[in-house]
């Protein structure tokens, strides 16, 4: 209940919403706007907090008809950051006061609303400005945005990687000879490579080890099964059996591994990690992988490798050519 200012008495008013039109800038708009209705009077009225709400709609009307980010949106970019509104002027080199105009009543220009989109695109842009501004930010403040930004800037590199090791693997979907019969799944490639990192009978597990670890479990998978664990398409090179676009895959954030130095080299070493659940392996699959452990983990490189060498995957495949599953019927593991 409250004094209703179109009847001057106390009464229950109710909230509508009316569908404007209005012209800003020049610019004919369209807009949802809530009003007090008065039914003693059958008149509309509005409190200042809804005179505010109605202005930023009409504003937000236009900003989307001129292709321009509403205030919605650059709140969604900051709060995705979790940054303050002064603490992004300052990363950005704005007014302070800027980004609080921008999500009420001011209509940013076309300049920054460039910058936002780039913003909210780039987080390794917005850590590269956090960075060149970590001395004017509270030490709290900048471990806070730092680690917002960073797990943004893993999620969009994941995302870039699994769309690139996707468009590798194209020309693979309908072969089943070189996808061994299984769409490729890189959370089941994640898995596996756990899987083997995990296992305390895996030792020394490096790249090298690695390749041919997961090339003998769709071997046998398929040996057994007609169909891979992963989907994966393997090249013949000098070391044996190598997934296509490898590089990419063992780069996706849910695998882990350390750098080390091998004297003429850099070698990758693949690590234990805490979670040891495998939600994308079924235990038929596990199972195959536990015959390769028990097989092959305690292996080294070169034993695993000379093993390789024998099968007829690799003695029938022509140097960089794709290793077909078919070999996958004489495979020495059974």
């Amino acid at each position: 209940m409250k004094i209703c200012p179109c009847c001057m008495e106390e009464h229950e008013v109710k909230i509508i919403t009316v569908q404007e039109k209005n012209i800003f800038k020049n610019v004919p708009v369209e807009y949802s706007a809530e009003y007090f209705y008065c039914s003693n009077t059958d008149e509309t009225f509005a409190e200042e907090q809804q005179i505010a709400a109605n202005d930023i709609a009409m504003k937000n009307a236009y900003r989307e008809k001129m292709g321009l980010l509403t205030s919605y949106q650059i709140s969604a970019i900051r709060a995705r950051y979790g940054i303050s509104q002064s603490d992004l002027c300052l990363l950005l080199g704005w007014g302070g006061k800027t980004i609080t105009r921008y999500e009420s009543h001011q209509v940013q220009d076309a300049a920054h609303d460039t910058i936002l989109r780039k913003l909210a695109a780039d987080p390794e842009w917005f850590l590269q400005l956090l960075k060149a501004e970590k001395g004017s930010l509270s030490s709290a403040s900048y471990e806070k945005y730092f680690e917002a930004g960073t797990t943004l800037f893993e999620q969009d590199h994941d995302q870039y990687l699994k769309s690139a090791i996707m468009a590798r693997y194209a020309r693979f979907v309908h072969n089943p000879e070189a996808n061994g019969n299984k769409e490729l799944s890189l959370d089941v490639i994640a898995d596996m490579i756990r899987y083997y990192a995990n296992s305390t009978l895996v030792t020394s597990l490096y790249l090298v080890k690695l390749m041919k670890l997961l090339w003998y479990g769709d071997a046998l998978s398929y040996k057994r099964r007609g169909y891979a664990i992963s989907g994966m398409a393997y090249r013949a090179l000098p070391m044996g059996a190598v997934p296509i676009a490898y590089e990419s895959i063992i780069d996706l954030s849910t695998i882990h591994y350390e750098e080390v130095d091998m004297g003429d080299g850099t070698g990758y070493r693949f690590l234990p990690s805490e979670d040891r659940e495998y939600a994308h392996l079924t235990p038929e699959d596990m199972e195959i992988l536990d015959v390769v452990i028990q097989k092959l983990g305690r292996l080294s490189k070169n034993e695993i490798v000379n093993m390789m060498h024998k099968e007829d995957a690799y003695t029938e495949t022509a140097s960089h050519d794709i290793i077909q599953f078919k070999y996958a019927k004489t495979l020495s593991l059974k």
